[in-house]
């Protein structure tokens, strides 16, 4: 049959010591993520709403995408992170709460970008909700 396969040692991740980064904020309709990257773009730390556990709808709420920045903030804090820039992208519900939950994590923020891709009249939208 199938012959269990030894595993080596589990390496553990090296602390970086980066004092800034750059957290980006994707919010969409239906989940939030959040990634901390240094500056030049290689990812320290990052957490989505999904996988802090929340399924389906629950995803897009603002309390799942708070839970989200506090987890990605407190794996980041680790590395030595303590000043932000925060980069904000989509037009989901856990913009603000995102933003909030990782100035109470205890960073400084310096810059907030809205990055989101606004079109000039380019692909036809999808179309409106009947509700």
């Amino acid at each position: 049959m199938a012959r269990e396969q030894q595993r080596g040692k589990v390496r553990r991740r090296e602390r970086k010591n980066i004092t800034s980064g750059v957290a980006h904020v994707s919010a969409s309709f239906n989940n939030t993520m959040i990634t901390i990257t240094d500056a030049q773009g290689n990812t320290i730390s990052w957490s989505s709403s999904g996988h802090m556990g929340f399924k389906g709808s629950r995803k897009s709420t603002p309390f799942a995408a708070q839970m989200a920045a506090e987890d990605a903030a407190k794996k980041a804090s680790e590395h030595g992170v303590k000043i932000l820039e925060v980069e904000v992208c989509g037009p989901g519900s856990g913009r603000e709460s995102a933003l909030r939950a990782l100035q109470s994590a205890g960073f400084q923020i310096t810059t907030i970008r809205d990055v989101t891709p606004i079109p000039h009249n380019g692909c036809r939208p999808r179309k409106r909700r009947r509700v």
